[in-house]
């Protein structure tokens, strides 16, 4: 299966939320580096490991991670786990809906994980306005990258994101909604706010939850 292209941009609230005191950071899917590059502008002294499905990608990720691996995490076993158990820092940046099986993924690393960690991730909203008003004409047509990338195959909203890590054991203590303001939007806002009001569901948290592209989350273990 062809991968997301990759590419030499950073998603800076995704590196806003990465808390500058990591010392051992893992990013799931690093593709040529980027993210590393830019966080180790503000801490030099993180050990930053990069792991990628795509090996070409990994050779653009050694010119910025002290660590590269090769690895489809849906696939690892318990010792890459073990390997990076002192890790304080998870990265998925758009990565989790690519895998199998997020939620046991998540649960392995929380195992792990101390108190004071976190796992940081940026996720595609598949609420977003754009995707409803496709579902209603029935273009709903997979592309090469975006909310529709070929390559997904789980979708999540922001319901279901908290789902994923409430159930994998995490608590979710900060969130960012990532919203780009497009004018061909306020109508199909419009027509989704009526359409919660049909529903009987509150329409504006319906409009609210449908303007974000991507959400970016920082969860901790649950404390027990």
């Amino acid at each position: 299966m062809q991968q997301t292209p990759v590419h030499e941009q950073h998603n800076p609230d995704l590196l806003a939320m990465i808390p500058e005191a990591a010392r051992y950071i893992v990013e799931i899917g690093c593709s040529s580096g980027a993210l590393a590059r830019e966080f180790k502008k503000k801490n030099a002294q993180v050990h930053y490991v990069g792991v990628d499905i795509s090996a070409d990608y990994i050779e653009l990720a050694k010119r910025h991670c002290d660590e590269h691996v090769v690895q489809d995490v849906d696939m690892a076993d318990d010792s890459f786990f073990e390997r990076h158990g002192q890790a304080d820092c998870w990265v998925f940046g758009d990565t989790l809906e690519h895998l199998k099986d997020p939620w046991a993924v998540l649960e392995r690393i929380g195992k792990r994980l101390s108190h004071h960690g976190v796992v940081v991730a940026c996720i595609p909203n598949m609420q977003h306005w754009s995707i409803q008003a496709r579902l209603a004409c029935g273009d709903l047509r997979y592309e090469d990258q975006g909310l529709l990338d070929r390559t997904h195959l789980r979708w999540f909203t922001r319901q279901t994101m908290i789902e994923l890590f409430v159930s994998s054991g995490f608590e979710i203590d900060a969130g960012i909604p990532r919203i780009f303001h497009q004018p061909q939007a306020a109508p199909i806002l419009e027509q989704i706010r009526q359409m919660a009001k049909v529903l009987g569901v509150q329409e504006e948290q319906a409009v609210h939850d449908a303007m974000p592209l991507q959400y970016v989350i920082r969860a901790r273990p649950k404390k027990s």
